[in-house]
């Protein structure tokens, strides 16, 4: 059974749309929903290049699609067939590239096609049976395979995420601490020439100051 959907921009992750579900019978809704936000934010970095992936949450498995640089994102549970769930997202695709394609860009608010929720629920409750008579030519569909879709572990592909931004933050950190140690580096060649030729210039400075006060004199 299909338990949430959600639409966000690859570029930047902004969700998009959401279908307004009642998560009564989702324990820990929020929770999942901010796997779901953290996988769009790793998709907005370029962590994962897959354009079609089913990634395993607990009891529960999301699946994705990715055109148009936008993400679609499905929550169903582990038992609902994977092929219903990626034509399912593929009807949701269709319908808001051809509402909303020509704003996708420009959206700058979060859930700015919040209304798009009224065609999730309606397609949604299309696919909720899998034993209709449409559900099941659509799983014996052979032009439709989905057995090629990567498959992982919400885990494994948060942490790959993580790992990057741990990398990228201490490449970051270490080119900052470089760059100051190099500013000190001159700072202490500096001073070691000072403390080296200020003797030296203060002696020609009052050898100077002699003779010419010699040469006053006389």
């Amino acid at each position: 059974m299909v338990k949430l959907t959600m639409i966000a921009r690859v570029t930047d992750g902004l969700p998009l749309a959401e279908g307004l579900d009642d998560s009564r019978d989702v324990p820990d809704a929020d929770y999942y929903k901010q796997q779901v936000k953290s996988l769009f934010k790793n998709l907005s970095m370029g962590h994962n290049e897959a354009s079609r992936m089913s990634i395993e949450s607990g009891p529960y498995i999301f699946h994705y699609i990715i055109e148009g640089r936008v993400c679609y994102l499905t929550m169903c549970d582990r038992s609902y067939p994977k092929k219903l769930a990626f034509q399912y997202l593929e009807d949701l695709k269709t319908e808001f590239e051809r509402v909303n394609g020509s704003q996708i860009e420009t959206a700058a608010r979060p859930y700015a096609f919040i209304k798009f929720d009224t065609f999730i629920q309606k397609t949604k409750k299309l696919y909720q049976d899998t034993r209709t008579q449409r559900n099941v030519a659509k799983l014996n569909d052979e032009l439709y395979e989905v057995h090629q879709i990567m498959t992982r572990n919400v885990q494994e592909v948060l942490g790959v995420g993580e790992k990057l931004d741990q990398v990228s933050q201490m490449s970051s950190r270490l080119t900052s601490e470089s760059r100051i140690y190099a500013d000190k580096a001159r700072d202490l060649n500096r001073q070691a020439l000072i403390r080296k030729w200020a003797p030296v210039a203060i002696v020609i400075g009052v050898v100077s100051l002699l003779f010419w006060a010699k040469n006053k004199i006389w």
